[in-house]
């Protein structure tokens, strides 16, 4: 069994290839049985989640995620995110790699959100803003660049100081890239809004938001988490990545559905529906589109696949 760490995921793993992939696997459509989501007692502040998330495609592939998130670990500069992701042959069962499930998750993670963004972002968009500086807010900045022509891009964070650590990751970039501690004057300044935090109560308003814009939000994977108010909800043609997982799942559309405020008839369609070209992405230049994800086991498989795929290349080629 290869064992595949996250250093080589990283390296042969790249954001468009991955992108491509995952528009073709959702089209194509993989066998995905609901996750299980379990609560974790700690002694820390707060309390722990443990997911279990497989999928398989018959006869090729059968995977399976182990996934835990500790909120605290940012307070030991760990990522919140640690996990490991088991691929096995879809003919015998046998285990055939053993994948980096926190590198896999962060690059399929952004992944979907700029397959989301090449069907919902103005194709134009040139201005990037990053709410968050967790370990994901790289990814998504390299993600969205090979989706949009990123000129500048802004990151936020509580920590002004963590916003600046995210930005000295970039090394001569082909953008512009700042940290910011204006959260209000960036989201009013940027074409594209993509928020990874792990925020209880919502931190972007909708009164802020400008016509136009995409508004991507990542961070809330419980119920109870949110990052965007009613009124983002109220102004924005929203999608997700399935409707399964959002609407049970994710805080932000959860909470306004049981408010009144959103119906799942409201929602305009998911990542299925966008590359199948069954429902229309955005359809006006000025609207202002909304993609929420909660993740999906088929992006997993997806990334494994593909890791896996890659590095049997290279090896063979050595």
């Amino acid at each position: 069994m290869r064992t595949i760490t996250g250093a080589e995921l990283r390296s042969v793993l790249h954001h468009r290839m991955l992108i491509e992939r995952m528009r073709q696997t959702f089209r194509a459509g993989v066998e995905v049985p609901m996750r299980h989501h379990h609560t974790v007692e700690t002694y820390g502040q707060h309390d722990a989640t443990l997911l279990l998330m497989p999928a398989w495609q018959v006869n090729q592939s059968i995977g399976v995620k182990i996934v835990t998130v500790f909120p605290d670990n940012g307070a030991q500069d760990l990522p919140a995110v640690q996990g490991v992701y088991l691929l096995m042959d879809g003919k015998t069962g046998i285990p055939q790699a053993l994948l980096d499930g926190s590198a896999l998750t962060k690059r399929r993670t952004a992944a979907a959100s700029a397959l989301a963004a090449s069907y919902l972002a103005q194709p134009d968009a040139s201005r990037l803003l990053v709410v968050g500086t967790g370990a994901l807010a790289p990814e998504l900045i390299e993600a969205y660049v090979a989706v949009r022509p990123i000129k500048q891009v802004l990151v936020w964070g509580r920590s002004l100081e963590k916003a600046k650590k995210i930005v000295s990751r970039f090394h001569r970039p082909k953008f512009k890239i700042e940290a910011t501690d204006d959260l209000q004057g960036a989201v009013g300044g940027a074409h594209i809004i993509t928020c990874a935090t792990l925020a209880k109560d919502p931190i972007i308003k909708g009164e802020w938001l400008q016509p136009g814009q995409h508004l991507d939000l990542i961070g809330g994977f419980t119920p109870e988490m949110r990052e965007a108010d009613d009124e983002c909800i109220r102004r924005s043609r929203v999608f997700v990545d399935t409707r399964e997982g959002a609407c049970k799942e994710a805080g932000d559309i959860v909470q306004p559905m049981r408010a009144g405020i959103l119906s799942e008839d409201d929602i305009a369609g998911d990542l299925y529906d966008l590359t199948r070209g069954e429902r229309a992405g955005r359809r006006y230049y000025d609207q202002i589109t909304l993609f929420k994800s909660v993740g999906t086991a088929l992006e997993d498989l997806c990334a494994a696949q593909l890791a896996v795929e890659m590095v049997l290349h290279n090896d063979s080629i050595r």
